[in-house]
């Protein structure tokens, strides 16, 4: 991670946070938080977000760093609920299937994570708020919680509400 923040920060008129991967500039484009994702580098993932990598930003085929993460091989080789949960909680969105392009809809998400057996994940997905940073507002029983922004981590579909992390 450190030569890649190095190299970020040598030139900040740039904007290499949300460079793209060069290695065959015809067909595997692809920006870093996506690369960083893709070999399972939490850490970096993390930070190029906090210096403002574009959680949305597609690739080659169409796809965003999510859509890379929900393919049967990387679900197959591992867990990615870290990284789904990282994506997630700053703002990742679902984009429908484009015909040619790697599908990121949340329907396919949900699917390929049930197909390998990781439920709930693909019920965090389902959900409305499901990994999304959120404000706690209204709360009578804790009342200096109001105004806390926290992450739903859980849905409880038999209470509708969501168990969350500060």
């Amino acid at each position: 991670a450190k030569p890649v923040l190095k190299w970020i920060n040598a030139n900040r008129a740039e904007d290499r946070v949300n460079a793209v991967s060069s290695a065959d500039t015809t067909t595997m484009t692809m920006p870093a938080l996506a690369v960083a994702a893709v070999f399972d580098q939490l850490a970096l993932m993390t930070l190029l977000l906090q210096l403002g990598a574009n959680v949305d930003k597609r690739s080659f085929n169409g796809s965003t760093t999510i859509g890379f993460i929900f393919t049967s091989e990387m679900l197959a080789n591992g867990d990615v609920t870290e990284r789904a949960n990282l994506l997630l909680s700053w703002g990742a969105i679902f984009f429908p299937d484009r015909g040619n392009r790697i599908e990121c809809s949340k329907e396919y998400c949900i699917h390929v994570a049930r197909k390998h057996g990781e439920h709930e994940l693909a019920n965090l997905i389902k959900s409305d708020l499901g990994g999304r940073r959120c404000e706690i507002n209204n709360l009578t029983s804790r009342p200096e919680l109001n105004g806390k922004t926290c992450v739903a981590n859980q849905y409880l579909p038999e209470s509708n509400q969501y168990k969350v992390t500060l």
